[in-house]
């Protein structure tokens, strides 16, 4: 078991009111999945002060969740090559329904509502075809109503874009089979792409990165809400080197990709674990876990404007004011003017962005 644990945490509405299911929860600001000390893996409501609103149990290690946006439900998905998401009544923590892969494939750990809540959509990977493929289950009685195309390798995350009508998928470009656990099996050929579908399936437009960065996996994703895309990378090529970790995309428009300057850039160990942006949109931030880092950028010039030091931080969210992140060390705290540790758990937090409100 690895000391590294991710959690993120993100916003996705358009109001400081707490959508109405999830006010009987006690209106959790983040859903974080986490190791508990007595060896439970369990998914957790978080408040923006750090504090543990409730624990539901998960059967395994969780990856990432998606929120319903009008019920106070989560489905917790298994951290890859896993076959199972589980869908949780967070206001009575039971179990409501439980999604099979079916046979050939596996779930990457992300999902995503429709605006409606009616579908939810699922990343996949259709092993023997060592293609990704997209999920799509019906939400009242979770039942399967088919797949198509994720439009690459290694769909990772995806997110809902601001339309309410298209998705972007982060095809991260890596093949990988579960007879052999994680192995990366396509490194010299990999092409990581960020796919817009509509909700049949249909590409809208496709955006690749440059041939030299054809290594750099794109892995998980932020959407502001005009539509701007960012994007953490990592790089899978010759560690000597120290490409951009963070990208910015907009349909329509090349990729821009923003680094540090090398003496901090060199010092990530090329791994960007998470991705978000400010709540005002102006500032987007990664974490480096691996190089025990978090970096915040402008959006408009591209240039780092702070660099914090923070033992296994991954987890990066939109707060009111600035961001809030957590360690695998049990910390949460905010950025605003510095790095403040607001709590302290006695667990290692785990995975990723579960949208509950927004405060943009």
């Amino acid at each position: 078991m690895t000391s590294r644990r991710h959690f993120l945490a993100g916003l996705a509405a358009a109001s400081m009111t707490p959508l109405g299911g999830w006010a009987a929860v006690g209106a959790p600001d983040y859903l974080a999945a986490a190791l508990f000390p007595d060896g439970s893996y369990r998914l957790a409501g978080l408040s923006a002060e750090g504090d543990i609103l409730f624990t539901l149990p998960l059967p395994a290690r969780g990856h990432a969740a998606a929120a319903h946006p009008q019920r106070a439900q989560a489905v917790a998905f298994a951290r890859r090559p896993g076959t199972f998401a589980l869908v949780i009544d967070c206001a009575t923590g039971a179990q409501t329904a439980r999604l099979d892969a079916p046979e050939d494939r596996h779930f990457y750990g992300h999902g995503v509502f429709s605006l409606d809540g009616a579908t939810l959509y699922t990343t996949e990977n259709d092993y023997e075809a060592g293609q990704g493929v997209i999920g799509v289950w019906n939400t009242g009685d979770y039942a399967r109503l088919g797949e198509f195309p994720s439009g690459g390798i290694g769909p990772h995350d995806m997110r809902l874009m601001p339309d309410g009508q298209t998705l972007v998928v982060a095809n991260g470009g890596i093949e990988t089979h579960p007879e052999t656990g994680r192995t990366k099996l396509n490194l010299p050929v990999m092409r990581p792409n960020l796919t817009y579908l509509d909700h049949s399936g249909a590409v809208i437009e496709q955006m690749e990165l440059p041939r030299a960065l054809h290594r750099n996996s794109i892995r998980h994703l932020a959407v502001r809400l005009d539509g701007l895309v960012a994007f953490a990378l990592q790089w899978q090529g010759d560690k000597t080197r120290h490409p951009p970790l963070l990208g910015l995309h907009r349909r329509g428009t090349a990729p821009r990709l923003l680094t540090a300057p090398e003496r901090e850039q060199s010092t990530l160990q090329s791994y960007a674990g998470s991705i978000a942006f400010a709540s005002d949109g102006k500032t987007v931030a990664i974490t480096c876990p691996r190089g025990n880092a978090l970096h915040q950028f402008d959006v408009e010039t591209g240039n780092l404007t702070a660099a914090y030091s923070l033992t296994d931080v991954c987890g990066i969210g939109s707060a009111e004011q600035g961001f809030v992140f957590t360690t695998g060390t049990g910390a949460v705290g905010e950025i605003t003017e510095g790095a403040h540790i607001m709590a302290r758990a006695k667990c290692h937090w785990d995975n990723h962005l579960i949208p509950i409100r927004t405060l943009a």
